[in-house]
């Protein structure tokens, strides 16, 4: 596409958009003189969609009317509340719906998938994960390792970008698989990076790993809603994610775990188990022996939080009403024209760390601000920014193709611009 650095050539891309009235489906921060803040901020909380208060409230207000008799009477039942969230939770991140339950936070659903697929030997005991992975999950697989009788330091392998480099190189990842797969037993990646924002190929990977005999698994918390994940067709064995960032369900809202359908009917995976992932027809019948589910949702623990739950349905609508291929095509114009602006800055002290690849990449562009601290930052905030700011140096920038502008997009630059 042929960028111009115009508001003229913003306000032509935002009149041409078949996504354009999303954005007055969302609430939008507002500025004490009124006018809203640019938003940028997608990738660690979502704006919150005007629908959401209507939909909380109907549950409050069934709860209200029916008390327990909500499980089967509300407007929405709330006993089988979760399985109306599954078909376009599973459209979201390109997945069949008995590889896709709603349940848990990230961690949790983490911990509990790998106490399924993380089942080391003195002899295959590793798992694979990013230097710069997100700590959460850096903390969750080092104290799996430990819980099993491993330590940390010999049976964590750490995926490192090359001397003087940012990015993590595919030929480094298909190596280090190759080196050491024979020892690995869970490759646990994040498949697009919190901090630089680059997108693994899951489905290569997989198909590395599971040449090795490895388990695979992905944390998904800045790819769903946001990059074309296609689970299913990755064959990765399983994944989690968050709905708070990009799916905006609000904050610590419940997450999203994906397991392949070849693991549907395997009753002999060890797990931990609850009452929710009972088989339905004889959950009641309380002392029965478990008895697991078909499918994902067999690794459900407990009974799900109507209230987490209806803010999630209510985001989901939205995006199968813009539709998940207007989103993603969107997505990649939109960020184009960030990369394309900020590189018309010939800034030197500005840098993108993110691969410029757009199929290596989603809406993130991580920004690298050469020889500052975080007082740039807090200056473009003051002027009307809402952005992400991560050590040492980086500005962490998510246009969000269901609420942000390509006019949006051309102030924050202007901003920026004036900043520096």
């Amino acid at each position: 596409m042929n960028y111009q650095n115009t508001l003229q050539f913003a306000k032509k891309m935002d009149a041409a958009d078949p996504l354009r009235s999303f954005r007055e489906r969302f609430h939008l921060p507002m500025q004490k003189d009124g006018t809203p803040y640019v938003y940028l901020c997608g990738n660690s909380l979502g704006l919150q969609p005007k629908s959401t208060r209507a939909a909380i409230n109907q549950e409050l207000l069934d709860w209200e009317n029916y008390g327990v008799e909500g499980h089967f009477h509300a407007k929405t039942p709330w006993m089988p509340y979760h399985e109306f969230l599954t078909e376009s939770m599973a459209k979201v991140v390109g997945a069949k719906p008995i590889e896709v339950v709603v349940m848990n936070t990230l961690s949790v659903n983490l911990h509990l998938m790998m106490v399924s697929f993380y089942r080391p030997s003195a002899k295959r005991n590793k798992i694979l994960i990013e230097f710069d992975a997100f700590p959460s999950d850096k903390y969750a697989v080092a104290s799996q390792i430990k819980f099993h009788g491993y330590d940390p330091v010999e049976s964590l392998v750490e995926l490192k970008a090359r001397p003087g480099e940012v990015l993590i190189r595919p030929e480094d990842i298909e190596k280090i698989i190759e080196e050491q797969g024979d020892e690995i037993a869970l490759i646990m990646l994040g498949n697009t990076n919190y901090y630089t924002g680059q997108f693994f190929d899951m489905k290569k990977i997989t198909a590395l790993g599971h040449a090795k005999g490895c388990m695979v698994g992905f944390d998904c918390a800045h790819g769903a809603g946001n990059v074309n994940l296609d689970l299913h067709n990755t064959g990765a064995d399983f994944a989690v994610w968050c709905s708070y960032k990009y799916i905006n369900s609000g904050p610590g809202s419940l997450g999203g775990c994906f397991v392949h359908e070849r693991h549907a009917n395997d009753k002999d995976l060890p797990r931990f188990a609850g009452w929710w992932g009972h088989n339905k027809e004889t959950r009641f019948g309380m002392r029965d022996g478990f008895d697991p589910i078909p499918g994902v949702e067999a690794w459900q623990l407990s009974n799900p939080p109507i209230l987490s739950m209806a803010a999630i349905k209510a985001s989901l609508e939205v995006f199968m009403e813009a539709g998940m291929d207007n989103i993603f095509k969107k997505s990649k114009t939109l960020t184009g024209y960030l990369e394309f602006l900020i590189k018309e800055m010939n800034n030197e002290q500005i840098a993108i760390i993110t691969p410029e690849d757009p199929n290596q990449r989603g809406s993130q562009l991580s920004i690298q601000v050469k020889n500052a601290d975080k007082k740039l930052f807090d200056k473009i905030t003051e002027m009307g920014v809402i952005s992400d700011w991560r050590e040492p140096d980086v500005i962490r920038v998510a246009p969000i193709p269901l609420y942000n502008s390509y006019e949006d997009v051309f102030r924050f630059i202007k901003i920026l611009k004036e900043a520096l």
